[in-house]
């Protein structure tokens, strides 16, 4: 029931960066490779979001499990005050660094001006993206999967159309070139605002608008933060993780960053519904574990499981069949089609590891547990994925690193499916051991 929406939604949201990746790729090879810089830096910023998403839901559908609904609305409303403080301030911090860490990263001299225009504009409109993430995170933790996925939906929309308009121009409106797409965005962040705002303070009326006392607001912002920061470490790690191995593969050149860029777009519209059941396992294991029904906890753990898996092996089909096709729609250069289809061939079959790390994340950030969460990001990123792709890039050529990634995702997945069950086991045991001495 909490998938099916949050699969269209998401289905939608990442829409927006493959068109993106498409329209941008029509004015050149450069313009490319500067979106495929931009791409993984976006999403470790956008993890800060994504955490303060988690904290507030895995507080407030525990409040709601344990039929708390005063307790869930002072919860809810502290969050999103908090989000809001958090994320003008690294909004301002990030607009200022922009030349620096893009140059940190490799961008190249031709690269980094168009970098530089794109990021300035992305900035200012990450405000209206955070706090709507957040007002999701609450709706559905109260079990609101529809609205939420509704808003993602008409925001998605009208970014797309707005996006190549922008580009391009079109009758009146003059053609910004890369920084439309940046445009495009801040518009329909705009739009997603005002929808969110409406959800939570009109429809499902979780905003609690009676001034509590400073201890009070304190204690809800420890207990988001317990979840929070964790979760949003974690989220990052995935894009920190993708924008190192960006920075390596710049020694083969910016078709392989272009190519690179190209194929991580296109897996991360096949992985949706992994985002989706890591998105709403949340919310089912918070209000069960908080109802203090491990079994339905342990049940919802492994049909994540299995669903990842046979995505992982049907996408896998799909991009041994449409591989050249899917990377000719976003360039004409035979040099960049060859690095996509290169990590297409190879990387897909073993998403699965990456679909169980973020499930299981998902689960042991809705109990409390962001710690373990956290360690489900890094034993796939920092223990795997980096390293392998590192000594990849050092010793063989970027199909070695392709190659690197597929065995840190396979063999992650691996070492998770051994201990998530035990662990979550483990933490009921000691929750009702605490809660009966």
């Amino acid at each position: 029931m909490l998938a099916g929406p949050m699969i269209v939604g998401i289905v939608a949201s990442i829409s927006v960066s493959l068109a993106d990746a498409y329209f941008i790729g029509k004015l050149g090879t450069i313009e490319l490779a500067a979106i495929s810089f931009c791409f993984p830096v976006i999403m470790a910023i956008m993890s800060l979001a994504i955490g303060l998403g988690a904290g507030t839901g895995s507080i407030v559908s525990r409040a709601v499990g344990a039929n708390r609904m005063n307790k869930a609305k002072r919860l809810a409303t502290d969050s999103v005050v908090l989000a809001s403080i958090l994320v003008v301030l690294i909004s301002v911090l990030g607009y200022l660094t922009i030349e620096p860490l893009f140059i940190l990263l490799g961008a190249s001299h031709d690269a980094l001006p168009l970098i530089v225009r794109f990021m300035r504009i992305w900035y200012f409109s990450m405000p209206f993206l955070v706090i709507p993430m957040v007002a999701n995170a609450v709706i559905r933790a109260v079990g609101d999967a529809f609205w939420p996925s509704l808003m993602m939906v008409c925001s998605s929309i009208i970014n797309i159309i707005l996006t190549p308009i922008l580009i391009f121009g079109w009758g009146p409106i003059p053609a910004y070139h890369i920084e439309g797409a940046a445009w495009g965005t801040l518009i329909a962040y705009v739009f997603s605002l005002l929808f969110a705002s409406w959800l939570l303070i009109v429809r499902e009326r979780m905003i609690e608008w009676s001034l509590p006392v400073l201890a009070e607001i304190l204690e809800s912002w420890k207990q988001m933060f317990q979840v929070a920061i964790p979760a949003a470490v974690g989220n990052a790690v995935n894009p920190v993780g993708i924008a190192i191995v960006t920075a390596m593969i710049a020694n083969f050149g910016e078709a392989t960053v272009a190519g690179f860029g190209v194929a991580t777009r296109i897996e991360s519209f096949a992985v949706i519904p992994m985002l989706a059941l890591s998105a709403v396992i949340g919310p089912v294991v918070g209000q069960n574990w908080g109802a203090q029904k491990i079994d339905r906890v342990l049940l919802a753990l492994k049909q994540c499981f299995k669903a990842s898996l046979i995505w992982s092996v049907f996408i896998a089909l799909v991009f041994w069949l449409s591989a050249p096709q899917l990377a000719a729609l976003f360039s004409s250069e035979s040099a960049v089609q060859e690095q996509a289809i290169s990590y297409l061939y190879v990387v897909p079959i073993s998403v699965f590891g990456y679909g169980w790390s973020i499930v299981a994340a998902g689960a042991f950030n809705a109990i409390g547990k962001s710690v373990t969460g956290l360690a489900s990001y890094l034993i796939r990123v920092a223990l795997l994925y980096v390293p392998l792709s590192t000594l990849a890039a050092l010793y063989t050529d970027s199909q070695g690193v392709f190659i690197a990634i597929s065995i840190a995702n396979g063999v992650a997945g691996l070492l998770l499916a051994l201990v998530s069950f035990r662990l979550m086991r483990y933490y009921f045991a000691k929750e009702c051991q605490n809660s009966s001495a």
